[in-house]
């Protein structure tokens, strides 16, 4: 694959995922212990398990990740800046928001970058990470091109092909635009149907910066099973 790794230098690239809604304590514990032991870089969680889960990863490096306007992006950008605001305020140290999709399909790219700023400015604030959800799946490669040119323009930390929940996920093709587009401006995150090394590989190997996957336990491991 181009990619010489170490277990513990892969597992740094992983958000660990739950974001199921019928997820209970015992699945946030098993997430944030697997987070604390493998050395992954954060929980992935919706805002109401902040909370919960800053108190499991208390005096771990582990970061605490909200995912804001989930999964659809279809909340006004008030909404938005609230949720972030309240996350942060809860612990969260890292945000990934969904984008208004509508009003990027309706080519109003006014709203989608005031929305971005708003959003990226309140993290900057409060030196939290910023995450921008595209959801690819739904974009025409005109659309993500534009997402990629308004991103280059307000500069969160990241740009995100997906939320996992879409009718499709990260693709190969979608992370070699958009850095092709941002190149070492923007990190690039992938995210969504990413469930064995041999894809985590490539995808590190075109370039992102993150990974975001419920399989990052199994990813590792199929790693560590290679060497």
């Amino acid at each position: 694959m181009g990619v010489q790794i170490t277990p513990k230098e892969l597992a740094a690239y992983f958000d660990h995922t739950q974001l199921r809604a019928y997820a209970v304590h015992e699945d946030f514990v098993k997430l944030c212990k697997e987070s604390m032991d493998y050395g992954f870089a954060m929980v992935a969680i919706n805002p109401a398990q902040v909370v919960r889960c800053c108190r499991l990863l208390k005096g771990s490096e582990v970061h605490v990740g909200a995912a804001v306007g989930f999964p659809l992006g279809q909340t006004t950008v008030e909404d938005k800046c609230n949720e972030t605001q309240t996350a942060i305020a809860n612990g969260a140290d890292e945000i990934d928001y969904v984008i208004n999709i509508t009003e990027l399909k309706e080519k109003n790219y006014s709203y989608i970058e005031e929305e971005m700023a708003k959003i990226v400015q309140i993290c900057r604030e409060s030196n939290v990470i910023s995450k921008v959800i595209f959801e690819n799946c739904y974009l025409t490669d005109p659309e993500k091109e534009e997402m990629c040119r308004i991103a280059l323009n307000v500069r969160p930390d990241y740009i995100k092909t997906s939320t996992g929940f879409g009718t499709g996920g990260a693709t190969f093709e979608d992370v070699a635009l958009m850095k092709r587009i941002v190149g070492d401006h923007v990190k690039v995150k992938a995210a969504g149907g990413i469930r064995n090394l041999e894809t985590a590989l490539k995808m590190i190997d075109l370039g992102v910066s993150r990974i975001g996957s419920t399989a990052s336990v199994a990813i590792v491991e199929e790693l560590k099973k290679s060497l």
